[in-house]
């Protein structure tokens, strides 16, 4: 019976292998499949919806123009991303010290959420003209800010309370119950508004991109996708699309495989069945 446990738990990794990396690879080519035969069987022009092989071909061809501004939406939506989520923590963290606190200063944020960026974010780049760059990250920013606050805040606030109520007989203080309580059981609430926000902080950086609409060599990706719809390039904007696509999918496996690094010794959602 030992040698038969061991034998599945030595499965058990390969067979989650297959699931997370094979299956969607496999999905991803039969779309693409689909994609090309679409274009062959109805003719399809170029500047309408081309064929995924024209359109490898053009990100090859300019890579050299398209892979800078990604690296610059790059740029944008690190900083947002990292601003969002120090901010969002300390706020949250600010919230759970009282339900007054938390009752007075939440609807702001919801405020903050549901004001559509694309309204805003003229005024932030007028009031930030001379720094474009840092009125981009403001934009992403308030995109990205409310997962953060809204799960962690779920988080602090879904403590055990025997677990609370054994730290109040033990007359632990109030920093001790959020250092080695509060804290330890907000963290999956939290990783999981940092898996949310990821790929709001691209978005966001990708909208302020098309409404502050800046050329030239420091443009971000979003500028290069605009150009070539002005232009009837449509293979060229559809491999921007694609390095953005990819760009959110990588920000995203990336802060998945945070959060599994992060729980994998104690927490239910990331702890790997033996059997």
């Amino acid at each position: 019976m030992l040698f038969i446990r061991r034998l599945q738990s030595q499965k058990t990794p390969k067979k989650l292998i297959y699931a997370d990396v094979f299956a969607p690879i496999a999905v991803g080519i039969v779309v693409l499949l689909l994609w090309d035969i679409l274009v062959r069987v109805m003719h399809l022009p170029p500047y309408i919806l081309p064929g995924p092989i024209l359109v490898f071909q053009t990100l090859i061809t300019d890579w050299n123009e398209l892979f800078p501004s990604l690296l610059i939406t790059l740029q944008i939506t690190i900083f947002a991303f990292v601003a969002a989520a120090i901010s969002g923590l300390l706020i949250a963290i600010l919230f759970a010290q009282s339900k007054w606190i938390e009752r007075s200063l939440f609807p702001y944020a919801v405020i903050l959420q549901t004001t559509p960026i694309v309204a805003i974010a003229p005024l932030i780049i007028l009031w930030l003209k001379n720094n474009t760059f840092a009125a981009l990250v403001v934009c992403a920013w308030i995109v990205a800010f409310f997962p953060i606050v809204s799960n962690t805040t779920l988080g602090l606030n879904s403590v055990d309370r025997n677990l609370l109520n054994l730290f109040q007989l033990y007359k632990a203080s109030r920093w001790q119950t959020l250092l080695y309580l509060r804290l330890p059981s907000a963290m999956p609430y939290f990783l999981g508004g940092l898996k949310i926000s990821g790929g709001l902080a691209l978005i966001g950086a990708v909208v302020a991109e098309f409404v502050a609409g800046t050329g030239g060599a420091k443009s971000g990706i979003a500028y290069r996708i605009l150009i070539s719809s002005y232009n009837l390039q449509i293979p060229r904007m559809f491999a921007a699309l694609f390095l953005t696509t990819g760009l959110g999918v990588l920000i995203f496996v990336v802060l998945n495989l945070l959060s599994d690094f992060i729980l994998s010794k104690w927490h239910e959602s990331a702890v790997k069945e033996e059997n």
